[in-house]
């Protein structure tokens, strides 16, 4: 069953932050939530399990909080919300991995995503289960497996339905800048019988954005030409007024909203703010939603 929900990301602090930085996070997420008008469309929360990668990251990447207790401590700030959660799966054998979704799953994780290595390696790298093996070997104990589709990256179409195949059931985009995912779905449409759930990914893009890079960062794919004009089109989001940002965000959503809702792929939404949540933020995600929002197709 879809799960035709608004899920907004949710870092784990530094653990030198402590419980307190977590609980004051959640606590504006939800006045945030109802002062912009999101209110009770929030379903869940993604958790990303974050691990070391390049050594080039704009933001110095530190110890977090782990997944698990991340989530203890903001769920009374969250009542009725639920959670999805990112896993890598590269590292741990299948006995620690059973062990980890059983607890997940236990805690409220209503979806799982499954993710490997980090760029700097090749897939297969790792001593673990590689993320397409366990989306089958763990059908029976986690209802929605997912997996990460990046749209503008060569090879997607393949690597999507070997994942589909393997027992994908919802599929979380990269943060979208361009309306790429459109034709992408088109494609695997025409292509494919799989219509696994797609958790369509906004970010909002601060001004903060010109100084350090971090969305830049995070959808690079040197030498992809595509990729380059999503990358510049955030450089010019971030140095954008407010309204005009907002304006342009919001029409990228409708673009792509009204060119993949026929498709017949249940659809949900993936709100991010890489920078931490901001009430422009959550304007802007309140008005995407009053445009579209999950619940209409539920």
């Amino acid at each position: 069953m879809a799960m035709n929900t608004v899920a907004l990301e949710l870092v784990p602090p530094n653990l030198e932050r402590g419980v307190g930085a977590a609980v004051q996070e959640a606590q504006k997420v939800a006045r945030l939530s109802v002062e912009s008008g999101v209110g009770e469309r929030l379903g869940h929360v993604m958790i990303p399990a974050m691990i070391a990668e390049d050594g080039d990251r704009p933001i110095e990447m530190k110890p977090k909080m782990d997944v698990l207790e991340y989530w203890s401590v903001i769920q009374p700030e969250l009542p009725g919300v639920r959670g999805l959660c990112t896993q890598v799966t590269s590292f741990s054998d299948e006995t620690v991995l059973r062990d980890r979704l059983t607890g997940l799953t236990a805690a409220g994780f209503d979806g799982v995503i499954f993710v490997g290595v980090p760029r700097t390696m090749n897939d297969g790298d790792g001593t673990g289960v590689a993320p397409a093996d366990a989306l089958s070997k763990f059908d029976g104990l986690v209802a929605n497996r997912g997996v990460i589709l990046i749209p503008t990256r060569t090879g997607e179409q393949g690597r999507f339905a070997f994942k589909c195949d393997k027992g994908a059931t919802f599929a979380m985009t990269q943060l979208l800048y361009s309306d790429t995912v459109v034709d992408f779905l088109r494609e695997f449409a025409r292509e494919s019988d799989h219509r696994p759930e797609i958790l369509l990914s906004f970010g909002f893009v601060p001004k903060v954005e010109s100084r350090v890079g971090l969305i830049d960062w995070l959808i690079q794919d040197p030498g992809n030409e595509a990729v380059a004009r999503e990358q510049a089109f955030v450089t010019s989001l971030a140095a954008r007024e407010p309204a005009v940002k907002r304006r342009q965000l919001v029409d990228l959503y409708k673009k792509v909203i009204d060119g993949v809702a026929d498709l017949g792929y249940p659809l949900s939404l993936h709100f991010e703010a890489p920078y931490g949540v901001s009430r422009p933020a959550f304007e802007t995600f309140a008005e995407m939603l009053a445009y579209w929002s999950p619940e209409q197709a539920s």
